[in-house]
Order: structure tokens, then sequence, then C-alpha cells
């Protein structure tokens, strides 16, 4: 099982994983939105506002991915999203996502308030 964790407050990333939640495969993911159920989250040693900066995924290893690299784990298991999983981790692709993804989250998560957060 690969456990999303996301934040469930933000519009946009609300929309998104319900969208991926419509297109995935059964059985394949854990959804677990960190605003309303933090405690798995944190239960793994990590703190909530980080959740709520970036995307975190952990893979069915017990891998931690965060980013750019949880939307590829995410993307692997959808079948119409896997070539946008094999062009994201490109050699001069990745590194330049990861670059903007940082960018637009460290924005989005100012825009929102957060701030430190008592979630």
């Amino acid at each position: 099982m690969i456990t999303v964790f996301y934040d469930g407050k933000c519009g946009m990333c609300r929309r998104e994983i319900e969208h991926y939640k419509r297109v995935a495969p059964m059985g394949v993911f854990e959804w677990v939105d960190i605003t309303t159920n933090p405690k798995p989250f944190a239960d793994l040693g990590f703190a909530v506002d980080d959740g709520l900066r970036a995307l975190h995924v952990r893979d069915s290893a017990q891998k931690m991915h965060i980013g750019v690299e949880a939307f590829i784990v995410i993307w692997r298991q959808i079948p119409r999203w896997r070539i946008l999983a094999l062009l994201g981790n490109l050699p001069l692709i990745k590194p330049m996502a990861k670059i903007a993804y940082n960018c637009f989250a460290n924005w989005r998560f100012k825009r929102l308030g957060y701030g430190k957060c008592d979630i």
C-alpha cells in the first residue's frame, strides 16, 4: 500500500488528490488528509508543517518521498499518468521540476497563511 499525505485545506491540492482518487486503481493508495488526521504523519517523525508545505508519499517499501518524488510515485501507479512519471524522472527535467515545485510549494504555503501550524 502507498500512503499519500496531503493538505486537504488547500483547494488546489484537494482537487488534484480527488482526481487521483477517481483514476487510481483500487487498493493501491491510502489517502491521508493531514489537516484532519495529522497523527499518522506525525507518528512517522515528520512535522505537520512539512506535510502541509509539500506532498509526502510513503511507498510500499516504507520509504518516504517528498515533492516531485512523491508525485512520481503516484503517477507510476496510474495508467494514464505513467508517461509523466517517466518524463519527470529524466535527468534534465527532474532537477528543474524539483526547483519549480519547491518554489511553488513555498509560495503556496505562505499564501495560505500557514506559518507555524497548530493543526
